[in-house]
């Protein structure tokens, strides 16, 4: 039987509105519930945030996500992994499982060097959330090309997110990769997600591609988090499926 895909929730506080602490604690509940259904990486991507508050978001993040796995409604998966954009050292003090790294930040196997060198550190120091600290962290690398998953993968990266595949909703920034590209891109050795204008109308296109999961920020951020979920779990594998 064919494993379901791979589910990967990007967030953006500034999308919910209110003012700044409406917003954290707004993510942090998105956060929890895409934790308690089991989707499988979350990415925290607030970017306009200075180090010190972008700490302390993701301190708050890592502890949200560990009550939630202890709820998951899915009690044989093996738990949703928060990755911290591109900040390597925040994700390390804030006891993240794992990095997701932009098309032009160091390397993967530059941040598992850095990594297992500052566990070594941070371990010993004792504090709670650096002493759950995992010595094997997960490096997933933003690529815009069949040519840039491949050097992740050269890389050592776990997996890659490929965008845009589709245009995104009001706006004209990026000019959508499309399906043959993101065919091309599934050939490397490495699993590679979907970004970019993803439905779940058109998200079966993206697997039957070859992509093994689907990552969003609105498909995610903007539903019913168990819906979506259950829908995407359900598309089967594959352009004979």
């Amino acid at each position: 039987m064919a494993e379901p895909c791979l589910l990967y929730y990007i967030t953006d506080r500034t999308a919910f509105r209110g003012d700044e602490f409406a917003q954290r604690q707004r993510l942090l509940e998105k956060i929890s519930e895409a934790a308690s259904w089991g989707v499988d990486y979350i990415q925290l991507r607030e970017k306009d945030l200075p180090a010190r508050e972008l700490e302390s978001l993701a301190r708050e993040a890592v502890r949200v996500v560990q009550e939630a796995r202890k709820t998951a409604t899915d009690s044989g998966h093996p738990g949703t992994a928060l990755l911290v954009n591109s900040r390597t050292d925040i994700a390390m003090a804030a006891g993240a499982d794992g990095v997701h790294l932009r098309s032009e930040d160091v390397a993967a196997r530059d941040v598992r060097t850095a990594w297992e060198c500052g566990a070594k550190v941070l371990c010993g120091a004792g504090a709670p959330a650096r002493g759950n600290l995992p010595r094997n962290p997960i490096v997933a690398v933003s690529s815009h090309s069949p040519e840039e998953v491949t050097q992740a993968a050269a890389n050592s990266a776990d997996f890659a997110v490929f965008a845009p595949v589709f245009e995104k909703k009001d706006t004209s920034s990026s000019k959508p990769a499309g399906l043959a590209l993101l065919r091309e891109a599934c050939r490397a050795r490495i699993p590679v997600l979907a970004l970019g204008g993803i439905t779940l109308e058109n998200a079966k296109s993206c697997l039957d591609a070859g992509a093994a999961g689907i990552a969003a920020i609105r498909l995610f951020q903007e539903n019913d988090i168990g819906a979506v979920v259950h829908s995407l779990r359900r598309l089967p594998f594959g352009p004979c499926s």
